[in-house]
């Protein structure tokens, strides 16, 4: 007992350690909370492309939802003390800071400016509302975009992969993270190839969120358009590589004995699970006959391969052997069972005409990209301006122009076309510099994941529109965010274990 005659013992238990406690509680919510917000945005990538690829209105808009939620709760959270800012995060502020520059731009389309203003910016847009008589009044302010209300929905999908962007930026904060994302990926992309393909060997013509999907030409799984499900193969098939790749490791076996038992061991190894379904999903690929989604889809993998074989300096000596026997089994062997010979077969029966026809919106697109060089006619707006400089012989009606790069340069003319394009050559450049500088075998995998993804859906978009498809544009906003990811992630990250 002390002077006062209380006992001793009743001084451990004092008001601080009651705010510690409190303070423990705090930060176990906040990492639950952190935790859920990494499941949700692998939820929101994974369940994308089963409404359709996310091309309903609905569909993007509970998409938009969904990632503005959650982005909004970690902001909370960071206001409160209980979260903080990534060094890939941190680190990735250029690119940041470009696509709120490509985001506001196409908000500033839709705001109505003086009608000298538009004038001198965008004359035709001008000559159009005019014409449209959309301007009573001569002093009447009028947007830059000929259909504003189409642009501001472009605007807000953009607006939604930004917050995607720095959501994987924020989450994927620790290698355990990075690979959960990558296999959540990959899992997505088995069941959709297995639902494609056995609809397809079943030629199932059914009704998918009110839209009629005939499965007997091709696979095309939750896709109308097997093109865009080839699309999203390319992207999910890129990241199932980079996981192989970073199981790479160079070894040395001293008896007989020794390599047999490793020969076992790799027979029941989760590496050889991976193996096989990546191959699930190249016969996917394969049975969706798209020529430009298989083109890209094997050139990506040669020209990442190539890159990686030469930057990378640390690489074990089984990539090279590796990424042969990619091309060959997948290609040659898994193939031919299952489709490469008919898709051999549309390569060689494609017709001047029939390529024509897919040419034909972007060839008319240039005439509308001189009209409209700086600002372009408003984003999301083909499908209202292409009527306009069709030729006479393109009877169909196009909603995008088969050709990315013509639509962007068409609908945000050559400022937007720079800001895009600045953002995904500074994203391949740091995936680059990743190979070249880290040696963790997982962060030189998702980097070669990254540099393969992209450059898949770089040459597929010479002839389609996948960055218009919310779930493929979404999963490529999310390789972007990879390359920062693969340099930056700390290298002594604790694994998360909540």
């Amino acid at each position: 007992m002390d002077h006062s005659g209380r006992p001793r013992y009743r001084q451990r238990f004092r008001l601080p350690h009651l705010i510690d406690i409190g303070g423990l509680a705090d930060r176990v919510f906040a990492l639950r909370v952190e935790k859920c917000l990494f499941w949700g945005l692998i939820a929101l990538i994974t369940l994308s492309p089963i409404p359709l690829g996310g091309n309903r209105p609905w569909a993007w808009s509970i998409m938009q939802a969904a990632a503005f939620l959650m982005l909004s709760v970690w902001l909370v959270m960071w206001a409160l003390g209980r979260a903080k800012p990534t060094e890939a995060l941190r680190k990735a502020w250029p690119l940041m800071v470009l696509f709120l520059l490509w985001t506001v731009f196409q908000f500033l389309q839709t705001v109505p400016l003086p009608p000298d203003w538009v004038a001198a910016l965008s004359p035709q847009a001008a000559l159009r509302h005019a014409a449209a008589n959309t301007i009573a009044d001569p002093n009447r302010w009028i947007p830059l975009s000929v259909e504003p209300h189409a642009s501001g929905v472009a605007a807000m999908k953009s607006a939604a992969y930004l917050a995607v962007l720095v959501l994987v930026l924020l989450l994927l904060s620790n290698r355990d993270r990075v690979k959960t994302f990558a296999y959540s990926v990959v899992a997505s992309g088995l069941v959709l190839s297995v639902y494609g393909v056995l609809l397809h060997l079943g030629e199932v013509t059914h009704e998918w969120f009110g839209t009629t999907i005939v499965h007997g030409a091709a696979a095309s799984a939750t896709y109308p358009n097997r093109n865009h499900f080839a699309g999203w193969l390319e992207m999910a098939l890129a990241l199932g590589i980079g996981l192989l790749i970073a199981d790479l490791r160079d070894r040395r076996y001293e008896t007989w004995r020794h390599f047999w038992r490793a020969m076992i061991q790799l027979v029941f190894s989760p590496k050889i699970r991976l193996r096989l379904y990546l191959s699930v999903m190249v016969i996917a690929l394969v049975t969706t006959h798209s020529r430009m989604g298989n083109t890209a889809f094997f050139s990506s993998l040669i020209v990442a391969g190539v890159i990686g074989l030469i930057m990378t300096r640390h690489a074990p000596r089984g990539t090279a052997l590796l990424l042969a026997s990619l091309v060959a089994i997948d290609l040659f062997i898994v193939g031919s069972w299952f489709g490469v010979e008919k898709l051999a077969k549309r390569f060689e029966q494609t017709t001047v005409q029939e390529f024509q026809e897919r040419q034909d919106p972007s060839d008319f697109v240039f005439s509308q990209i001189n009209d409209f060089p700086l600002f372009g006619a408003g984003a999301g707006t083909f499908y209202v301006v292409f009527p306009q400089y069709r030729g006479a012989n393109v009877v169909s009606y196009y909603d995008y122009a088969h050709n990315d790069y013509a639509q962007m340069a068409a609908e945000t003319g050559w400022i937007g076309f720079g800001i895009t394009g600045a953002m995904v050559l500074l994203c391949l450049g740091v995936a680059l510099r990743a190979q070249w500088v880290r040696r963790d075998p997982l962060m030189r995998g998702m980097a070669f994941a990254s540099i393969m993804g992209m450059t898949a859906i770089l040459i597929h978009s010479w002839v389609d529109f996948n960055l218009q498809i919310p779930a493929n544009a979404q999963l490529f906003v999310v390789l972007m965010a990879l390359a920062w990811v693969t340099l930056h992630l700390e290298r002594k990250s604790t694994p998360d274990k909540s």
